[in-house]
């Protein structure tokens, strides 16, 4: 067993580590700061090197930009919850080409089409996985069709296997959960799709994605807000060509009439429609109510009823 004496120096060794990891011992500074290689700790007010040789766990080479990075690096794609195997599994290319860019031989062809069929077939082991396959390549394809960021896919991926964790599949079909997670990531990543929008690229009635939405929303507690009209604007604005003098009258006309209890109960998209028509007029560069109403998806009676209340509720004649 060791000693008093060398207990003692061990422990004042272990203070000295934790005061070089808390503080500056020179100037008693607590912005401490690491080098961009992890080697060095270093005071940012006095620069004192407090710690060197540090031991750097980033890789051996260097890289100055993109394609010098993804040349060296060694390790595959990162994982993502938009496969049902997470991305973890090979694939074998389709080009039928060799490392350096050179069409294969015919023998070796047949051969790599062979070894693809049978990836494609051991990559799901059972029912199960299959159909998350089919579910999660439908989100994708939606996705792509609707024009969504791949955050929103990463979301409703997420909030599908939880569904499936939690047995909400069961009686429901695989193209309606699917459709209404994606239509949930919408909502909580705020990107504003309506559900006529939604159901325009889904293999299922509009009726169905939204019983389903509702069911799995409150089933697993997402907590989504109500869908502010605003989002909607740039879109719409962007669509009809109109400029940025009317895309801030609209927020106006919105913001206006929403503190006034005009919103409640009312479709978002219908909302922001009208408001875009009323700020056309306000501010002469007109669109009729046909062409704001095809952009929004929306009928011209909802439009012309939004519009009435709204230049009511501003005292415009």
């Amino acid at each position: 067993m060791p000693g008093p004496t060398r207990q003692r120096e061990r422990t004042s060794e272990e203070e000295t580590e934790t005061e070089n990891e808390t503080g500056c011992p020179e100037c008693e500074s607590d912005s401490l700061v690491r080098s961009p290689d992890g080697g060095e700790l270093v005071c940012d007010d006095c620069g004192l090197v407090i710690e060197e040789e540090h031991i750097d766990r980033g890789p051996e080479w260097r890289a100055f930009n993109h394609s010098e990075r993804q040349s060296k690096s060694r390790v595959g794609a990162p994982t993502t919850q938009t496969m049902h195997d997470k991305g973890l599994t090979t694939q074998i290319d389709w080009k039928d080409k060799d490392a350096y860019g050179r069409s294969i031989s015919s023998e070796k062809r047949s051969q790599m089409h062979r070894l693809r069929k049978w990836q494609e077939r051991i990559r799901t082991k059972d029912a199960g996985e299959r159909n998350l396959q089919f579910a999660l390549s439908e989100i994708d394809r939606m996705s792509s069709a609707l024009g969504v960021p791949r955050s929103v896919r990463e979301v409703a991926s997420v909030i599908y296997r939880r569904a499936l964790d939690d047995d909400l599949i069961r009686g429901r079909s695989i193209e309606g959960v699917a459709t209404a997670a994606l239509y949930a990531a919408c909502r909580q990543e705020g990107i504003p799709r309506s559900l006529d929008e939604v159901a325009e690229v889904a293999r299922v009635e509009q009726k169905e994605i939204g019983r389903t939405y509702r069911y799995i929303a409150q089933e697993l507690s997402l907590g989504l807000e109500p869908v502010d009209p605003v989002q909607y604007v740039p879109r719409f604005c962007s669509e009809l060509g109109l400029s940025e003098e009317v895309e801030q009258k609209t927020r106006e006309i919105i913001e206006v009439t929403a503190e006034k209890g005009m919103l409640s109960g009312k479709s978002p998209t219908g909302y922001a429609a009208a408001a875009i028509y009323a700020a056309s007029l306000l501010c002469n560069e007109k669109k009729t109510q046909r062409e704001v109403a095809e952009v929004a998806q929306v009928t011209e009676v909802t439009i012309r009823n939004r519009y009435q209340e709204q230049i009511e509720a501003l005292g415009i004649h």
